[in-house]
């Protein structure tokens, strides 16, 4: 409280208030950050989530093709029947380099309504966005009641690239796991949905991909030194992706990690996944 009777003493009070307020700010945050430089990163807290398990899963052509289209038609009822109930539903997609999200995005949404739902691209994040906290970007693109936003990458950014090649701090980076848990949780507990996909793969077959790609005058331009620059630092990611998931995968929005060595499984997991979960949802 400050007494306005006199205004010079008002101004003097709000002055000399918000300098010791900023200074023991930033007495804080020194010594957090010396504590910081000799903090080892903490171990998941949760079950580790397995993301290899054995032999590659696969799914032949033909029985592929078979299962297909009754998949995709039943989520096109799913997205009818969740616009009828004003119910919103996030997807989310993470994964290597190459594991296939761009075709399992596409089979998913084949027989969707274009006008019910939003598929949203991410990349580094502009001038505007990159002033404002990191999840303001993506919050800004969640959808109304009866509406699908699907995420190709996401905030997970945060925790994977950002984390990997320093474009965050090591306290920025580990804040954000209860950061994301918390906004996920929220918009859950306002009644939306959120599905998490981790498109998991081998590094031989990333490789495989890659020259696959690389030599193929029709996809060449999908290969950047980007890719092969991320892929010489596989383990910071790999511990990255398990440090994500164990953290991240709550009661409220856990990972459902799709094994994607075979892309016909992986497309028909997530389907069943987005069906599964949808029905749920209309319960």
């Amino acid at each position: 409280m400050v007494g306005a009777t006199d205004k010079n003493h008002t101004r003097l009070r709000v002055y000399t208030t918000v300098i010791k307020r900023l200074e023991k700010k930033l007495h804080q945050l020194g010594a957090h950050r010396k504590s910081e430089d000799n903090d080892d990163i903490r171990k998941p807290s949760r079950v580790r989530i397995e993301r290899q398990s054995g032999a590659p899963v696969t799914c032949p052509k033909p029985e592929y093709e078979k299962i297909l289209l009754s998949c995709q038609d039943r989520v096109r009822d799913i997205q009818y029947r969740l616009f009828k109930r004003r119910i919103a539903l996030i997807i989310v997609y993470e994964g290597w380099d190459a594991a296939g999200k761009g075709g399992n995005i596409m089979r998913l949404v084949r027989h969707m309504n274009p006008r019910g739902y939003d598929v949203v691209p991410v990349g580094r994040p502009d001038q505007t966005e990159g002033d404002h906290h990191y999840l303001w970007r993506f919050c800004r693109r969640f959808p109304p009641g009866g509406h699908i936003t699907i995420f190709d990458r996401s905030w997970y950014g945060r925790v994977l690239v950002e984390r990997v090649e320093g474009f965050c701090t090591k306290n920025e980076w580990k804040r954000a796991y209860h950061e994301i848990n918390e906004m996920e949780q929220s918009f859950i507990e306002s009644g939306g949905g959120l599905v998490k996909f981790w498109l998991e793969m081998s590094r031989d077959e990333q490789h495989r991909r890659f020259m696959a790609r690389q030599n193929d005058p029709l996809k060449e331009w999908k290969m950047t030194d980007e890719d092969w620059r991320n892929r010489g630092k596989w383990r910071e990611y790999d511990d990255a992706v398990d440090e994500m998931l164990a953290r991240t995968s709550t009661k409220h929005a856990p990972w459902t990690v799709i094994e994607s060595d075979d892309k016909y499984y992986a497309r028909l997991k997530a389907l069943r996944t987005v069906i599964d979960y949808g029905e749920g949802l209309l319960r």
